[in-house]
């Protein structure tokens, strides 16, 4: 992506949605140098391995314990962790 391909998308929006373009352009401008960490963070991708089998069928069982009744509220956990 060059500089010149992003001005193209920003000559091809709408007029109504150069308000959102600019808000978001800014908030990237800001906070490129802020945290580096919060930065790749935001550009990091979600997960790049894929599921196995076996993290599947946890999930499958936790979401079964759930169903029963069989989780813990949050206000357990919390005080459990000693959390306000």
């Amino acid at each position: 992506m060059t500089r010149d391909a992003i001005r193209q998308l920003v000559d091809d929006l709408d007029e109504r949605d150069l308000q959102t373009a600019e808000r978001l352009l800014r908030a990237l401008r800001d906070t490129a140098d802020a945290d580096p960490v919060l930065r790749a963070l935001a550009n990091a991708s979600f997960d790049d391995e894929p599921e196995t089998e076996e993290e599947r069928a946890a999930v499958a069982e936790a979401r079964q314990e759930l169903l029963e009744g069989q989780g813990i509220p949050h206000e357990e956990v919390k005080r459990r962790w000693g959390l306000p």
